[in-house]
């Protein structure tokens, strides 16, 4: 650990009672010069309670929703490096000293802790999480061209740098999703950690809803796919649109050389305005991917300023 760096642990809670105290104990061993911060997210089994009693220090966010929780954390804690951890007890304690490391000695912005390179697949028992977890790596992979290897994993430590330049849109489980495709856009320094995972000891129940969840994930997927990548999102459509012209237009183009007549005038206009629909996505597309460059020079400046607050912060404390 880089001598003077002040460590964060954050973890977002609800109902969490079964398994708090051993998450924060756990990591107060690991981690002793470090600060626990539990957010408790309107638990009514007394879990804020028993991580008071833990050694935690205790705060609250009234929004339902991790989104929510993630936005509150980051706004109001300051740190070198941010560890943040769920408090259901699936991620061990063990991974936190390598991947604060790898923030504080090699300059990453981002650490991901890995389950799926690991015990994942055989661990967790609930339903379509496999497949689902499996399926938005690809996608991401494949849409984002990242080497993020677990996009959902709620075990990661943060830069500084990250915590205080990340937009926070999302509600609720899909912040991990949202996180994952803003580090690769922006080209933040990302670093992979394999960890054991645990899956939740009996008794204890996730939040996290399959379906409804899942659905947020994949609408996020193509939100920030639209957004950051506005060019090839709507070039894709332009292709589509001008494919479905051309399959209408090509038939009456071939009745017209053979006959000298259009039959289905109709289809024809219809073709044109399809065609027409093509080429405004496709500028569209071209103009919004210019706003997107303009918007990643802003951002590397709020990178310089961020990198400079710390700086200036490391003086007053020296």
């Amino acid at each position: 650990m880089a001598s003077g760096k002040k460590l964060s642990i954050v973890i977002p809670c609800y109902n969490e009672s079964q398994t708090i105290t051993k998450v924060v104990t756990d990591f107060r061993k690991t981690l002793p010069e470090a600060v626990i911060y539990v957010y408790d997210n309107n638990s009514t089994d007394g879990t804020d309670e028993l991580a008071r009693k833990a050694g935690a220090v205790v705060r609250y966010e009234y929004q339902q929703g991790k989104g929510n929780v993630v936005r509150r954390m980051f706004q109001e804690i300051e740190a070198d490096c941010y560890i943040m951890v769920d408090g259901d007890d699936t991620y061990p304690a063990v991974h936190a000293r390598e991947m604060a490391d790898k923030v504080l000695q090699r300059n990453a912005d981002m650490v991901v802790g890995d389950r799926l390179s690991s015990t994942y697949f055989t661990e967790n028992k609930r339903r379509f999480h496999n497949s689902g977890n499996a399926f938005v790596r690809k996608s991401i992979n494949w849409l984002f061209h990242n080497s993020i290897k677990d996009i959902m994993t709620g075990y990661r430590a943060f830069s500084y740098r990250f915590v205080k330049t990340f937009p926070v849109l999302s509600h609720g489980f899909e912040i991990e999703t949202e996180m994952s495709i803003h580090a690769v856009d922006k080209n933040l320094a990302v670093e992979n950690v394999i960890i054991d995972y645990q899956d939740r000891p009996e008794g204890s129940e996730s939040k996290l809803n399959t379906v409804s969840d899942g659905m947020k994930v994949l609408r996020t997927i193509a939100r920030l796919f639209r957004c950051y990548q506005p060019q090839k999102f709507f070039g894709a459509i332009a292709a589509l649109l001008l494919i479905i012209s051309l399959l209408f237009f090509v038939p009456i183009l071939c009745t017209y050389f053979a006959d000298g007549l259009v039959p289905r005038f109709p289809t024809l206009v219809v073709c044109g305005f399809t065609a027409l629909a093509a080429v405004q996505c496709f500028f569209a597309g071209m103009q919004l991917q210019n706003i997107v460059q303009k918007n990643k020079q802003d951002f590397e400046m709020q990178l310089q300023h961020a990198m400079k607050e710390q700086r200036e912060a490391h003086e007053e404390t020296h």
